[in-house]
């Protein structure tokens, strides 16, 4: 069945009601990625740093710490691809969110590169592995005991990643312009 991508008011692609496993888990994924850029599109510096009540959670920071999940599942766990910058030469030791942190110093425009690129190479990685050995393809770094998960597992986690994090970019979002979700 052909199911055609009906893009909604806010620029996301619906996910069909109707599709095989990889198709609806993907259109999900792409759902949860449209929505957060939805969120933080078209804030500037500023606003990209902006925090609400105790949090030090921001829309910049989430950028970043999205983009270096995005690269650590697709890339360096399910296939094994080293490290690439800007985290290789992190130490990770010192700052473990520096993700969050190094984010206030860095240009939206840089923010969102780094995050379009992240999202590109894992989309890739997905593509080739989905083409190779479908959903059950186990991720080629394991876990520290030795378990290696699923891309079925990985796409389910990241869709809950970004879920958790669109609500918070609500909360920011709307303190920072009044803009609301849906």
């Amino acid at each position: 069945m052909n199911n055609p991508v009906i893009i909604d008011e806010f620029g996301r692609p619906e996910p069909p009601v109707c599709a095989d496993e990889v198709t609806t888990l993907l259109a999900f994924l792409e759902y949860q990625r449209a929505t957060f850029m939805w969120r933080t599109n078209g804030l500037d510096s500023e606003q990209l740093k902006h925090s609400v009540a105790s949090s030090t959670m921001t829309l910049g920071g989430m950028m970043k710490h999205l983009a270096l999940v995005e690269d650590y599942w697709f890339c360096r766990v399910l296939v094994d691809a080293p490290d690439v910058e800007p985290w290789a030469s992190v130490d990770w030791s010192f700052d473990r969110d520096w993700d969050w942190h190094s984010a206030a110093d860095d240009a939206p425009s840089a923010l969102a590169g780094l995050w379009t690129t992240t999202v590109e190479r894992a989309r890739a990685n997905v593509a080739e592995v989905v083409a190779s050995e479908g959903l059950s393809a186990r991720a080629r770094r394991a876990f520290d005991d030795g378990t290696a998960p699923s891309l079925r597992w990985i796409l389910c986690h990241m869709i809950e990643e970004y879920a958790r994090h669109n609500g918070h970019a609500d909360l920011i979002r709307e303190d920072i312009d009044g803009v609301t979700g849906e």
